[in-house]
């Protein structure tokens, strides 16, 4: 097998992406927060000691989606032009998700920096609200989406979470 993060005597190196024509790139890419429904609730509502939970997170994640290069080794830096961080919340199930979406026009794609970014935010969103519960767990990380390239379009289907 060939391993394009790889040279001929098996040293590390960034693959080289300088003849590939810019193309435009979105991925979408989300973390999942579990915690005690109550916990959720306090967050919806104002009540944490830190803060604006979701703000606060919210702006990690851009920071961290622009930092990816600083961040993964071998991944290239890139020129973002766009980066959301949005949140789902389910006080029942005691369940919030990170969803990051970003874009750039550029030669290589952007999942890492949208898995980046919604990681970030999770972890976030544990750090400010650990003083109230330890036990907060981060679930999967995973690409939603992601067009632009040469490899096309993919989407997540809904067989591939169950």
């Amino acid at each position: 097998m060939n391993f394009n993060h790889f040279d001929e005597s098996g040293h590390a190196i960034m693959v080289d992406v300088s003849t590939k024509q810019p193309t435009m790139r979105t991925a979408i890419a989300a973390a999942e927060v579990r915690m005690s429904p109550h916990l959720v609730q306090s967050i919806q509502s104002g009540e944490i000691a830190k803060g604006d939970v979701l703000g606060v997170a919210r702006l990690a994640g851009i920071m961290a989606a622009k930092r990816t290069s600083d961040l993964i080794p071998l991944s290239h830096p890139l020129a973002i032009h766009h980066v959301t961080v949005d949140f789902d919340q389910d006080p029942i199930a005691g369940l919030i998700t990170a969803t990051c979406t970003v874009r750039a026009l550029e030669r290589t794609g952007v999942e890492m920096e949208a898995m980046t970014g919604a990681g970030l935010a999770a972890l976030t969103i544990y750090d400010m609200c650990k003083g109230s519960d330890k036990s907060i767990t981060i679930g999967e990380i995973k690409l939603l989406f992601k067009e632009g390239g040469k490899s096309g379009v993919y989407r997540r289907s809904a067989d591939k979470d169950a």
